[in-house]
């Protein structure tokens, strides 16, 4: 719609020009000074609309929102600064082939028999359709979970080192927030689902929250990349919950699988599929809630800094920037939200798993 107007009012102007600097000559007759005026304007008008297909051509918030959010073989921070990440393939009749993602920037994306298809996320694929290839690469997300892996490390192992050297003293600054943090989970989140065995899986509790916290925040920085709104990282985390759980799990909770308590037997022919449905959808809604808030986060945000280039207002730029700063603090706040509940639920599905009575709820 602003396109059209403001292309029917540039063409209302070209013609208005056109027509009052049109040169005077007597002589001449007024059908040929017409059709002279007419020929500008649609001379004019077939620039004008070149052009408008031109800047409809140049942005396409679709594809922008896309790239940003999606894996890649390279490392954008912002527009021109650009980090080329190794490529790391496997086949059998080449063995393993390492090299850099820049080696792809030419017109066909094309280096050494491999080809780099670009779509909804990238994928190395060989020229020869015949040869199946394994790909190792460190792709953007492979990268900022290494990177998130370090400050982790980091982080614990200083915390770790601040106890072991100051056993009879009070924590104080980071280490101070921190206990504060693992306390809160330890006795909040943890104790209350799981019960008297629980520091058996605390480590593990411990280090998904903080994963999923650390990834959750670094995505909201400017240039970073969407780890915890990747489905595959989601699932993995989903899928570790999934073996815990099952590797821990008593007699009495695959007992009530096969037969839920108080269901008459006629009815067991639909319970027992519905309780064997539920195992899987118990780390395939954690799977998906964790990726469908993070990926929805920054879609949103996105697309309000896409307005600012669509209409290209320096009006309207201010507004969707503060705008957008809010929403950014209310996305820090989700990221803390969904660390919290991805443990909780893990620690459910855990509890529920491990109780000694028979009649346990199984975190229905």
């Amino acid at each position: 719609m602003y396109i059209h107007i403001r292309r029917f009012f540039t063409i209302a102007l070209v013609a208005a020009t056109c027509l009052f600097n049109a040169p005077a000559k007597a002589a001449e007759p007024t059908q040929h000074e017409g059709e002279k005026v007419t020929e500008r304007i649609n001379e004019k008008e077939h620039e004008i609309e070149h052009k408008l297909e031109e800047h409809e051509e140049e942005f396409k918030i679709g594809e922008m929102i896309m790239h940003h959010i999606a894996d890649s073989h390279e490392w954008e921070f912002t527009h021109g600064v650009v980090l080329p990440l190794p490529v790391i393939l496997y086949s059998e009749d080449r063995g393993i082939d390492v090299f850099s993602s820049s080696n792809f920037h030419n017109d066909h994306h094309e280096y050494n028999g491999y080809h780099l298809v670009h779509g909804d996320s990238e994928q190395v694929v060989p020229v020869d359709k015949s040869r199946k290839i394994y790909d190792f690469s460190i792709t953007k997300n492979v990268a900022s979970m290494l990177i998130s892996a370090v400050i982790l490390i980091l982080v614990f192992t200083s915390i770790a080192g601040f106890y072991k050297n100051n056993k009879n003293k009070a924590p104080k600054g980071f280490q101070s927030a921190m206990e504060v943090v693992i306390l809160f989970i330890r006795d909040e989140v943890v104790k209350p689902s799981i019960g008297p065995k629980y520091e058996k899986y605390l480590p593990y509790l411990l280090t998904l929250f903080f994963f999923i916290l650390v990834n959750n925040i670094m995505g909201l920085l400017p240039g970073s990349a969407n780890l915890t709104g990747n489905i595959a990282v989601t699932m993995t985390l989903a899928v570790l919950t999934f073996i815990i759980v099952h590797l821990n799990a008593n007699g009495n909770y695959y007992k009530h699988l096969v037969k839920p308590t108080g269901v008459p037997a006629p009815l067991l022919l639909i319970m027992i599929p519905v309780e064997i449905v539920g195992v899987f959808m118990k780390p395939f809604s954690l799977m998906v809630r964790l990726f469908a808030n993070i990926t929805a986060g920054h879609i949103i945000l996105l697309s309000l800094f896409g307005l600012i280039f669509i209409f290209q207002s320096f009006v309207i730029a201010p507004v969707i920037s503060l705008f957008a700063l809010f929403l950014n603090f209310i996305e820090i706040m989700v990221a803390f939200i969904q660390a919290f509940i991805f443990t909780l639920l893990s620690s459910m599905y855990i509890g529920s798993a491990i109780e000694e009575h028979s009649d346990a709820d199984h975190g229905h």
